[in-house]
């Protein structure tokens, strides 16, 4: 530890560096976690539909993307899909599209629990009342779901956000890649990988005290 040496930190690294990664990271982040909802909450519902025709290939998705590493699905976007259509799409238009579809499987389970755990007595009042399927969905059991999952949402978001250093392995300028150049330009590698990891625990820390504190205000309310 005596040999580390943290000058080179400036205000000229954060910007030029840094921060442009960050922004990245929370920006793949943001679009991540809102893409994976929406889509698992269709997989989610493609599920619980009771039809084979949907439940089958919703099934097969979710249970294969979630069997396989997120690095590896990265990795085979990023090189297939080029080779499939000619031409290529960029590391970040393909970090993107592969958390997207990487997380919706993810997201899928956290809110079929969710539509679980709606009583069953209010999906047949809101049947007797003459709602449809969507309506029943989307007035009732959807606004539900997603309070009694919110901790649980947040928690994986930042899950993700920790997974975004993944991008990494394709050359996207997330916020490791930052830390990793600047460390290579100035000779510091083990100093930036140091500071990598000790940003990444506050952010992740800080958020995770701010998710316990509105699961223990959700838990109140109850």
């Amino acid at each position: 530890m005596g040999g580390l040496d943290l000058s080179f930190v400036s205000w000229d690294i954060l910007s030029k560096f840094v921060l442009k990664g960050l922004y990245f990271s929370v920006q793949l982040t943001l679009v991540a976690t809102l893409g994976g909802i929406v889509f698992g909450t269709l997989l989610a519902l493609m599920r619980l539909s009771g039809r084979r025709l949907l439940m089958w290939p919703a099934t097969f998705y979710v249970n294969g993307m979630r069997s396989i590493p997120l690095v590896m699905v990265i990795l085979w976007f990023f090189l297939l899909i080029p080779f499939l259509i000619g031409r290529s799409i960029g590391a970040e238009i393909s970090a993107t599209v592969t958390f997207i579809a990487f997380e919706a499987a993810y997201f899928s389970e956290i809110m079929r629990a969710g539509i679980q755990s709606i009583p069953r007595g209010q999906v047949y009042a809101a049947q007797a009342l003459g709602m449809t399927y969507g309506q029943n969905m989307r007035l009732v059991v959807l606004p539900q779901a997603f309070r009694n999952m919110l901790p649980i949402l947040l928690t994986q978001t930042i899950i993700l956000f920790q997974d975004t250093s993944l991008v990494y392995a394709i050359g996207a300028q997330d916020l490791l890649k930052g830390f990793t150049t600047a460390g290579k330009i100035y000779g510091r590698s083990e100093e930036a990988y140091l500071l990598a990891a000790v940003v990444y625990f506050v952010i992740c820390f800080s958020l995770s005290a701010l998710v316990k504190r509105l699961q223990a205000r959700i838990a109140i309310i109850r």
